[in-house]
């Protein structure tokens, strides 16, 4: 019987669908699954949620849950984490917010690059950090599956700076390779890949069916306006780098110098940014959401359903070492040989009852390894600035961002920092 702790079970995306994943395996049924979360209100939604999972469908699995997590972690198996540091998005939206209101930057997610992606980093690093940290005390030997972003950054901080067993899951490649596989009207069960890069930034190397390469198919859909303005900035990319890459193209946008600085091409490539007041309202949905929620679980699908995600399965894998292959951020074993050792990489990894591993891809295409190498140099900075208390480290984090340098001068990026680093000082790390 497996124990799994969930540490911010009260996320209204991943709470009851990871949780409903692990119980679809008939071999995982009789395990207990400690859901932990600060709000008392969201962690009780999902608690409800998943007794009646349980309840509806005669199943023998235990479920608790807490406003700490201590209990939780002693003696875990695995441990979930899916956690935001802050007073809901009111630290995201003083991301978006300061820099565009004082020095006019645009950004479109801002959550795992860019000023926002650092911002979100020195939040949320030192809290994933200290979860690790009790880990090792509490269960050292339990795997954490980690959902929280900024991805490659939390990863590489617990990988250098801890012993536990990590990896770090995305449903970014699952997504874009269904929607491929739609653009190009093929069976998404005929289709092979291999992608591997960073994470939100890996890249299609391979992409076939039945043999028969598909990149030939996929530069078809350049010429298809129809298709082409379904991922606009992705097939830009595709057409000018030669490869598909597998986050979205809102997510791609801030990820490159080419597209944010110029308004003109942000119409082309339709292109939205992110503003103080898009976060506001997206606040007052999340509220409204919340309230929905507590009423559909009333009346929800009790039915046992696997989704995407990779959680579920890993946990089945090793548990009944029945060997599968997911794609995972694990730390740059030479498994990428042309991006910088020890960096966070996102490449396959084969899972069985020794754990999850990652497999040897070798060198990405060099127009790939740049791209990504660029992304990995802010992310390594933003690391060190936390582990080493240097506030120097987050001002050059921020010099070193594609699109943040791309439109900024490096007094206004240093007047930026400064201005978030007081906003959000209470939930600041020591910077010296």
């Amino acid at each position: 019987m497996a124990k799994i702790a969930f540490i911010g079970a009260g996320s209204l995306g991943f709470g009851r669908r990871l949780v409903r994943d692990i119980i679809s395996f008939p071999e995982l049924a009789d395990s207990s699954i400690h859901l932990v979360d600060p709000n008392q209100e969201r962690v009780s939604i999902t608690y409800d949620f998943v007794n009646q999972l349980i309840k509806h469908n005669h199943l023998p699995t235990k479920v608790f849950q807490a406003t700490t997590r201590e209990s939780a972690l002693d003696g875990a198996d695995y441990v979930i984490a899916s956690i935001r540091v802050g007073n809901d998005l009111e630290p995201e939206k003083l991301d978006v917010q300061i820099p565009y209101e004082t020095a006019g930057l645009r950004q479109t997610v801002s959550d795992t690059v860019g000023i926002g992606g650092i911002m979100k980093g020195l939040r949320t690093i030192p809290v994933m950090l200290d979860i690790a940290r009790d880990m090792e005390m509490r269960c050292p030997d339990a795997v954490m599956l980690n959902y929280t972003n900024p991805m490659a950054m939390i990863m590489w901080a617990i990988h250098q700076e801890t012993s536990i067993s990590a990896v770090g899951l995305c449903h970014s490649v699952q997504g874009t390779s269904k929607q491929l596989s739609n653009y190009m009207e093929i069976d998404y069960e005929q289709m092979r890949y291999l992608t591997a890069g960073i994470n939100h930034m890996a890249w299609f190397l391979d992409l076939s069916m039945n043999g028969e390469d598909l990149y030939p198919r996929l530069r078809d859909c350049l010429n298809d306006p129809g298709i082409f303005e379904k991922d606009p900035v992705r097939f830009e990319i595709f057409k000018y780098f030669g490869y598909f890459v597998t986050e979205s193209s809102r997510h791609m946008a801030e990820y490159v110098p080419y597209v944010m600085p110029h308004v003109e091409e942000m119409k082309r490539l339709k292109q939205p940014i992110r503003t103080g007041e898009t976060f506001a309202k997206q606040n007052e949905t999340r509220q409204i959401r919340i309230k929905q929620a507590i009423e559909e679980s009333k009346s929800a699908n009790l039915e046992l359903q696997k989704s995407n995600e990779y959680a579920a399965t890993i946990i089945h894998a090793i548990e009944t070492d029945t060997p599968t292959y997911i794609y995972g951020n694990v730390c740059n074993t030479a498994l990428i040989t042309n991006l910088l050792d020890r960096c966070c990489v996102e490449v396959p990894c084969l899972v069985n009852r020794v754990g999850v591993q990652g497999c040897y891809v070798g060198d990405l295409p060099p127009q790939c390894a740049s791209l990504c190498q660029s992304n990995v140099s802010m992310q390594g900075l933003t690391v060190q600035s936390i582990l080493e208390q240097k506030r120097e480290y987050v001002y050059h984090s921020a010099m070193v961002d594609p699109n943040t340098a791309s439109q900024l001068t490096l007094p206004q990026i240093r007047t930026v920092i400064d201005q978030l680093l007081e906003a959000q000082k209470e939930l600041m790390p020591p910077l010296g």
